[in-house]
């Protein structure tokens, strides 16, 4: 088969198509037969944990959808044929190998490209607000860099669990772009200067719950930002900015809550442990969406929050440098999305355009 292969180095990244061994399905792994895969931003950041040392060479993709082409001997709940969609390395090949505990069935009337988009980002978002953030209904939201796709994810879920929403951004087109998706308060800045505007819109009360996808910089700004018992998530430092004081008595005083999102340390049994709960509280929503599409071709609300149920609707996809997102709908495309419905023999080696990256280090 064929699999598309990255190098990094500090000055510029490489993609190759290769030729690869068919993966075999160990006993409790399934063989998917790819038909769309997501590229996330920290496969591109040295360092980060997710590509490997400068120079080395990585099967690219972490997340994907595909149908089911073989299972394990102790595999159980899938069958050749299903849909499924999951996280999986090298998930930008023909065929990957994706662990039975992570994957999950496509909702009906879900693309490929949508469901390719969804397993990695999202499971993020769920980690961060929901099983580590315990955010409620009404609570304050703060999402630094709310147009990365992290910050997509978390933006449209944090609406579907009731909260009211402020997010940062450099860009005022993207920050736009997300009006539709129910952002309460846009707030166009990459600089760490944003507290005092948090704590006016918040009645002096603060963010109970803070998203820093952007690092160090804007760390201590957080802090200032934060609402007493609030929580702040560290999900990454593309600033790489590893270090930030902290203050130690704003941390005692109001009883605050730090804590980070990676799944660079945990085995498979702790990855895998928060599916079927996302499986039961999400995936609804993205069902859903499917069901509206036709009703709703043009409409603009993500989710709308009901005392039984949520009901969602579907528009046309917007598309902004670095990100395309789906507006209302809780769906996000990456911009580095890949459709796989074939390989070309001759497409042997291609250059990533790093420029847009380099010219803005950090999410939104």
């Amino acid at each position: 088969m064929q699999s598309y292969w990255m190098q990094m180095t500090d000055t510029g990244t490489t993609l190759a198509l290769r030729d690869s061994p068919m993966p075999v399905p160990g006993p409790r792994q399934l063989l998917v037969r790819m038909h769309a895969a997501a590229l996330n931003r920290g496969e591109f950041l040295l360092g980060h944990g997710l590509h490997g040392q400068p120079g080395s060479w990585k099967a690219i993709g972490s997340e994907g959808a595909g149908e089911v082409a073989a299972i394990g001997a102790e595999a159980s709940g899938f069958q050749p044929g299903d849909r499924v969609m999951g996280r999986c390395a090298g998930a930008f090949s023909e065929y990957a190998l994706m662990e039975t505990a992570e994957a999950m069935a496509m909702p009906d009337g879900l693309a490929w490209e949508h469901a390719a988009s969804i397993p990695l980002t999202f499971l993020v978002a769920y980690d961060m607000l929901v099983l580590q953030g315990r955010l409620r209904p009404g609570e304050w939201l703060l999402v630094n860099g709310v147009s990365s796709g992290v910050g997509v994810a978390s933006l449209q879920l944090g609406k579907a669990l009731g909260a009211r929403v402020i997010g940062t951004s450099g860009s005022r087109d993207k920050l736009r772009a997300l009006e539709p998706l129910g952002l309460d308060l846009a707030l166009c800045t990459r600089q760490p200067d944003f507290a005092p505007a948090v704590m006016e819109a918040t009645g002096q009360h603060g963010a109970d719950l803070i998203v820093n996808t952007i690092g160090g910089s804007v760390f201590a700004e957080n802090v200032r930002a934060m609402a007493f018992e609030g929580r702040l998530a560290t999900v990454g430092y593309v600033d790489g900015v590893l270090h930030a004081k902290i203050d130690l008595e704003a941390l005692h005083a109001r009883r605050l809550t730090l804590f980070g999102v990676s799944n660079k340390l945990r085995n498979r049994e702790q990855r895998a442990a928060a599916i079927p709960r996302f499986i039961a509280e999400v995936l609804p929503h993205f069902a859903a969406s499917c069901e509206c599409q036709a009703e709703w071709p043009q409409a603009a609300p993500l989710l709308h929050h009901g005392s039984s149920a949520f009901r969602s609707t579907f528009a046309r996809r917007i598309a902004f440098p670095g990100h395309s997102v789906l507006r209302g709908s809780p769906i996000r495309l990456k911009s580095s999305l890949l459709h796989i419905p074939e390989f070309k023999s001759n497409d042997s080696e291609l250059r990533a355009d790093s420029e847009a990256d380099r010219e803005s280090p950090a999410p939104g």
